[in-house]
């Protein structure tokens, strides 16, 4: 067989179905397994309990089959055993005994027709199997999210969902009021739940993935696809309480004191919510969405959750052990009863599963007969400002002792790191001073003629040897005064010091720009005779300067001689009469 053209096609079979060569190959060993079995016990009324083992060699392209024996002193099953001497029958050594496993190679080409149909039907169930599992792997960690699929078909009952490598039932539980849905609609669906594919007991039919459009997860991904706020974590969603079709309530709570949370999801005009509305269903009823501004205060929350109503005030009933809900009680006037109950009970429904309250709502007559005390809806806002400003305060403390500890661990690991200097310098005060350096004389430049007699001696005289330079020891200076009064004493010392002009030392002033001098002042103004410095070696010697002097004079006298020498009349025909 031919080893590229075998790797090829198992690669192809596997990209084909999404799976890894190495799966496809295990599914190859378990078909030719089962369908090795099935030739050994034809025409035999056994079991198939025979013991094979299938290697398939990817590098050569080889399937090498065999049935394994076990070897035996005494045969009792001669299709499960063999004797120790027909194991070791035509062999020069004895090479098995009592106990080992005998192979029986059998070359795939020997297998009948009937076998090699077998393996097709029973290596394309085993593929399957491996697609459904690999399935499994990939969409267990899609649990929670929203994909778009494409609907497959639709009827009354159900919707067929394609979601790229499978297919998915959308039941009518599970969609939105009497949504409906054509064939090859695109479809979002959130995958609510993903079972095992294989389960004890039951045949495999793969990986059970459960999607849904009533559920709340499905309007929260809604929210963060829509409203970046809610993505990028400014606006956080406390909770969701929803009816689908009918009505849904999100609480909502901002992090940052500058973005208004409930402004943020409805948007200008609307055109938020509006778009989010837009995506739950295509039926005659639309969904509505109250977004509830999320409190920490529980009188307040209540109030809020019965929106739209308006809640006059919340009166909160002691904890009853017995109820695993706090009651409640919410004041409305008379004239917004039926609006606080909702649509056949939907909103006090809502809001209860919102809060987690047990929602009593009670019309202000009504709480006026039984002189009922609760809170208004001014002292819970003023209750939740002073619990903010308490939280406030108690954060500003905790980051406050944060702080200070910080800054003395700090002031620690500083102290830890300063000791070794300090130590270095105590140790460097306590050494002994090395003696200052021998200052060394400075020869005078010599004359021009000395620098000339000093040449010639060069040229007969050998050089000398070099002078070996010794290290100088660096001096080390003690003084008790500060760096302050040091750098006092240096300012000091500069004023008395005179510089070049003859001015002290001081800062100068810049007046105005000087004016410009005319062409007759600069030309009667006196050249500044330069006083050669009595030290300074002269250029040129005095036969030099006279010498350049005489051939000087000789120049200007021949360029004298050529001038009058010339005739203007050569020059005449170069220019006009006129």
């Amino acid at each position: 067989m031919d080893a590229q053209a075998f790797a090829s096609a198992i690669h192809e079979i596997a990209e084909s179905k999404g799976l890894t060569d190495e799966a496809v190959v295990n599914a190859l060993k378990d078909a030719l397994q089962k369908a090795y079995l099935h030739y050994l016990a034809q025409g035999l009324a056994i079991g198939d309990d025979a013991v094979v083992t299938v290697d398939i060699d990817m590098s050569k392209g080889e399937i090498v089959l065999a049935q394994v024996k076990k070897v035996v002193d005494e045969v009792q099953d001669d299709y499960l055993e063999i004797s120790v001497a027909d194991a070791n029958k035509g062999l020069k050594k004895k090479k098995y005994k009592a106990g080992d496993d005998f192979p029986i190679p059998c070359p795939a080409e020997e297998l009948s027709k009937m076998t090699a149909q077998a393996v097709k039907t029973i290596l394309r169930q085993k593929i399957a199997e491996a697609e459904r599992v690999a399935l499994y792997d990939v969409y267990k960690d899609h649990i929670g999210e929203m994909i778009t699929g494409t609907v497959e078909k639709a009827d009354d009952r159900s919707v067929t969902v394609n979601i790229g490598r499978t297919m998915v039932e959308l039941g009518r539980r599970e969609m939105i009021g009497d949504e409906y849905f054509k064939v090859g609609d695109p479809i979002k669906v959130y995958i609510q739940e993903v079972k095992e594919a294989q389960q004890e007991g039951k045949p495999s039919h793969g990986p059970q993935i459960e999607v849904t459009r009533s559920s709340e997860g499905f309007l929260k991904r809604l929210f963060e696809e829509e409203i970046h706020e809610i993505y990028d974590g400014t606006v956080l969603i406390k909770g969701i309480a929803r009816e689908a079709g009918v009505r849904s309530k999100v609480a909502v709570m901002s992090t940052n004191e500058d973005v208004d949370a409930t402004g943020a999801c409805i948007g200008p005009s609307g055109s938020r919510i509006q778009k989010i509305v837009s995506q739950l269903g295509n039926g005659k009823d639309k969904e509505k969405i109250d977004i509830i501004a999320y409190s920490d205060n529980p009188g307040l929350y209540v109030a809020e959750s019965l929106r739209p109503a308006q809640v006059l005030g919340v009166a909160l009933q002691p904890v009853d052990p017995a109820s695993p809900y706090q009651k409640a009680i919410a004041v409305v006037k008379d004239e917004q009863l039926s609006l606080a109950i909702g649509k056949k009970g939907a909103n006090a429904r809502l809001a209860n599963k919102l809060t987690g309250f047990s929602i009593d709502i009670m019309e202000e007559s009504e709480a006026q007969e039984e002189a009922l005390e609760y809170a208004t809806m001014e002292e819970l806002q003023k209750q939740a400002d002073d619990e903010k400003k308490v939280l406030e305060r108690q954060a500003y403390a905790e980051k406050s002792q944060e702080e200070a500890r910080k800054r003395a661990e700090e002031a620690a690991l500083a102290a830890t790191l300063a000791a070794p200097v300090a130590k270095a310098h105590e140790e460097e005060a306590d050494s002994p001073i090395p003696e200052a350096p021998v200052a060394q004389t400075v020869a005078p430049l010599p004359s021009p003629e000395t620098q000339k007699a000093s040449t010639k001696e060069e040229e007969i005289a050998p050089a000398p040897a070099p002078i070996e330079e010794k290290p100088v020891m660096p001096t080390l200076v003690k003084t008790t005064k500060t760096l302050d009064e040091l750098e006092k004493e240096l300012e000091e010392e500069k004023k008395r010091v005179p510089e070049p002009s003859g001015k002290p030392y001081e800062k100068r002033k810049y007046g105005k720009r000087p004016r410009k001098i005319t062409d007759e002042e600069q030309a009667h103004a006196k050249p500044t005779e330069v006083v050669p410095s009595a030290s300074a070696m002269p250029i040129y010697s005095q036969e030099e300067l006279d010498e350049i002097a005489k051939e000087e004079e000789e120049a200007s006298a021949d360029a004298k001689s050529d001038v009058e020498d010339l005739d203007n009349e050569d020059f005449d025909k170069y220019y006009d009469d006129k």
